[in-house]
Formats: C-alpha cells, sequence, structure tokens
C-alpha cells in the first residue's frame, strides 16, 4: 500500500507499527448543523480507504469523534462555539442539538453506504481523559496557566509547522482576520486547552477541573479520544485539507508532548468540493446537503459514484449538470450489470489476475477512478462467464459499496421509485410551464434507459 502523507509530501509505502493492524482515526463532524456535501465527499473517501485496507488483508481499529463541545470559531480559540450558536438559532439545549445532528450525519452516512467505524465517541464524554492529559502537560512545561485558562505553549513543541508548511511570520495578527489577538497567550498561536468559565460565562456545557469550572478547547478532544481507544501509536490520521492548519498541527503538537513521542506517521487528507463560488462551507449559509440532492431526485449512491470518478487530492468542482451525468453513467452500469446471467457457472482463469489489478488500484494511493475502470473492464471482458463478471463484481464492491451487484427487486424497488419521483417532477414543471426542465426530466430517463409515454391518462414507462 502506497499512499500520500502530508506529513512528508511524498507517496510513501505504508507500515504500520503493528504488522497487519491499522490504527486510524479520522475526525468526525460538529454535530451543529446538517453536514454538506463537502464534508460528506471527505467521508466517502475515508470510507474507501477503510475497506480498502481491509480488502489487503489488514485489521483496521478505526476511531472517530463527535463535536459537541468546544469548537471555536476562530483560530485564536475566541468567541462563540459552534454548538452554543447553533443551540440559541434553534431554540435548543446543546445537548438535544447534538442529538439530532448526530443522527442527521448518519442516516447521511447510511444512505451513502459509509461504513460506520467501530469506535464512535462524543467529545464531551472523555473530560476525564483530556483533564489527565492537560495536567501532565503543565507538569512538563508544554502548558501554562493564563487569566484561568490553560494554554499550549507552541514554542515548546518540536517542528511545530512540519504538517501544514505555513511560515510563522504568516500567521501573526493584523496578517489574517482569524487570528486575533488574546492577551492571556504568551504567543499569539498558542492555542487553549481549557477554558474557565471567566472567559466564557454563558457556555452551557462545562464541568469541575483543577483550574477552575469551565470546558475544553476543541483540539484536545481528538487527541484524548484516539489515545484512550487506539493506544500511543497511530498509524493514519484522516481529515480535510482544511484540518491541516490549525486542527491536526495542534493535535500534533499536544499529542507528542504528552505521549513523548512521534504519534502519528501518516497524515491523509482530502481536498474540497468546489462550487461555482469556491470551496464548499456552512459558512455561507445556504449549502448542498444530501437531502437537497434527493429532493431533486438524485439518489444518494449517485453522488457516490460522482466522487469516486476523482481523486481524493484532487479538487472537485460540483455542478448539478455533472451529477446529472454522473447518475445516467451509475444507472447504466447498473442495468447492464442487472442483465447478466446469475446462472453459476464460475470461470478462475482470470479471477486473480483482476483481483490482483484492483488491490493494486488501491495501492496506489487509492486510485478509484481506476477501480471504477476494472468494473467496466470486466464487463467488456467476453472472456468471462456473466457468473465470473458478477463474481468479480461483488468482490470490487465491497470496497467501492456502490450496491452494484444486488437482487432483482432491490433493484427494481429502488429504481421504480426513482423513475416515479422524476415522473412526478416533470408533471410539475409542465404545470408551471417550465418546458425545458420537463425536456430534461425526459432525456435524462432515457439516458437511464427509460423512454417516457405521455397519454391522456397520464405518463407511463418501458425500459428500453
Amino acid at each position: 500500500m502506497k499512499i500520500f502523507n502530508t506529513l512528508t509530501r511524498q507517496v510513501e509505502e505504508f507500515v504500520p507499527h503493528e504488522e497487519g493492524v491499522v490504527r486510524m482515526y479520522t475526525c468526525g463532524p460538529t454535530v451543529y448543523n446538517y453536514a454538506h456535501i463537502g464534508n460528506l465527499r471527505t467521508y466517502i473517501f475515508e470510507d474507501v480507504l477503510e475497506k480498502g485496507l481491509r480488502y489487503l488483508g489488514y485489521d483496521v481499529r478505526r476511531a472517530m469523534n463527535i463535536t459537541d463541545v468546544g469548537h471555536m470559531t476562530s483560530d485564536a480559540d475566541s468567541g462563540e462555539d459552534k454548538m452554543e450558536k447553533g443551540a440559541k438559532r434553534e431554540g435548543k439545549t446543546v445537548r438535544e442539538l447534538a442529538d439530532f445532528y448526530t443522527k442527521a450525519f448518519f442516516d447521511d452516512c447510511e444512505k451513502l453506504n459509509i461504513r460506520k467505524p467501530s469506535i464512535v465517541e462524543p467529545a464531551s464524554h472523555h473530560i476525564d481523559v483530556y483533564i489527565k492529559m492537560i495536567s501532565k502537560m503543565l507538569e512538563d512545561g508544554y502548558a501554562y496557566l493564563s487569566n484561568g485558562n490553560v494554554y499550549f505553549d507552541i514554542s515548546k513543541a518540536k517542528d511545530y509547522y512540519q504538517l501544514s508548511g505555513k511560515n510563522p511570520e504568516d500567521l501573526m495578527v493584523g496578517v489574517r482576520d482569524t487570528v486575533e489577538e488574546d492577551s492571556a497567550k504568551r504567543n499569539p498561536a498558542d492555542f487553549g486547552l481549557w477554558f474557565t468559565v471567566s472567559k466564557f460565562s454563558n457556555q452551557e456545557m462545562k464541568w469541575d477541573s483543577p483550574w477552575g469550572v469551565g470546558y475544553p478547547g476543541w483540539h484536545i478532544e481528538c487527541s484524548g479520544i484516539s489515545g484512550k481507544f487506539l493506544g500511543e501509536y497511530l498509524d493514519i490520521h484522516c481529515g480535510g485539507v482544511d484540518n491541516i492548519f490549525p486542527h491536526h498541527t495542534n493535535e500534533i503538537a499536544q499529542s507528542e508532548a504528552y505521549f513523548g513521542h512521534k504519534w502519528c506517521n501518516y497524515w491523509v487528507h482530502g481536498e474540497h468540493l468546489n462550487d461555482t463560488s469556491g470551496k464548499m462551507s456552512k459558512s455561507k449559509g445556504e449549502f448542498l446537503t444530501l437531502s437537497v440532492l434527493m429532493n431533486r431526485g438524485f439518489q444518494p449512491l449517485s453522488y457516490r459514484y460522482f466522487c469516486l470518478g476523482s481523486h481524493y487530492r484532487k479538487g472537485l468542482a460540483f455542478s448539478f449538470e455533472a451529477l446529472t451525468q454522473a447518475e445516467q453513467a451509475y444507472q447504466k452500469l447498473r442495468n447492464r450489470i442487472k442483465k447478466l446471467d446469475r446462472t453459476p457457472n464460475l470461470r478462475e482463469g482470470k479471477i486473480d489476475e483482476y483481483k490482483n489489478a484492483f488491490k493494486d488500484a488501491i495501492s496506489n494511493d487509492l486510485n478509484t477512478s481506476s477501480m471504477l475502470t476494472l468494473v467496466y473492464d470486466v464487463l467488456k471482458d467476453e472472456e468471462l462467464t456473466d457468473f465470473t463478471k458478477l463474481y468479480l463484481i461483488e468482490d470490487f464492491d465491497k470496497v467501492l459499496s456502490l450496491d452494484l451487484v444486488i437482487e432483482d427487486e432491490e433493484v427494481d424497488s429502488t429504481f421504480e421509485q426513482h423513475i416515479l419521483e422524476q415522473i412526478e417532477a416533470r408533471n410539475q414543471a409542465k404545470k408551471e410551464k417550465n418546458y425545458e426542465e420537463a425536456d430534461r426530466i425526459r432525456d435524462s430517463l432515457l439516458q437511464e434507459g427509460i423512454r417516457l409515454i405521455d397519454s391522456r391518462d397520464g405518463t407511463t414507462y418501458e425500459r428500453i
């Protein structure tokens, strides 16, 4: 397995601490709102990575946090945190908000066939772990107490800017709007480990600590949860590229200060999903969710297919036109597979050849487009029986998770629902005299192998 390591900025051979075992940590959602489809692109790539490692024979032990406390709105660890802000917006308690959006997140993951990590832990459940870590960092001189708050002193961290490659001068107050002056800090870039009520007196979620009643900074939770459930040596840490600085940078500093050695060998980051205005972000107000795509008639797995067509380290431009093309290609693919003869007739001749090629695609820095190409190569291979094709595609789908080989009735039920929803959307467009949209829906279904038949009694369809 070779993977691009953000820490060294090169593709490297993956060697875990323990042979055959991968300890993998992925940053979870901050549950103050729905996940947008840019967030979900990151979770899809992490899902493929985990499943790819399993396909290669590794025992993957994966943990993920749920940020339900302490996520600040700026690099300066100042201002309202996102959970408090969301609770005020919706008239809920922070706990109610967290429970609602945690469920919504995993509902989206289920629709996208994203495997739930075996270890999922809310940040608010492990305050004792953070207090223990912070106490040791204070004792060892990596942290300091100032105005009732505990900060990490980045001047004590070895190679603090290695992961991000940033220049300290570029991060000075006044250079970036996101960095604000905090007079309690020794260095402007020092980050908070624990805040007391003297700083945010209206904080809803707070706990007793040796430094007063307060709550943890948002960086400490990932180090604490990872260390508690995966041990002091981590193999792979994933996230989006926007997590590199300051979040992952600060995780490295505090974890290595606490454990006393190098903590994680491989850092793997997914690039942004971009819309017409740039990086997709919740801070812009309106943002695209999986529900929005579904309400526009798209199947969730069409979005997964769309993401798999691009490498995780490349920016991906989203448009509804591009997603429509992906859905048409995906549905055509499923229709081709559905027509294969399921009569048992397995020929083993080229099975190992194709499986090894699929392993090579995984091992080549998670080349998902090559994985998809192999599915089409299998379908075109005239030396393979239909049953052998089904066997290989089902094997590949352990990683792709596109429901490529499922029972006829499941395919029919899902696809028929999609067709009926599209017919209803077309009828509505015609009522509104939006004939361009009505024609688009008709043509889109035609691309998926469905011809619409209009009559005085309504619209029916036939497969072509």
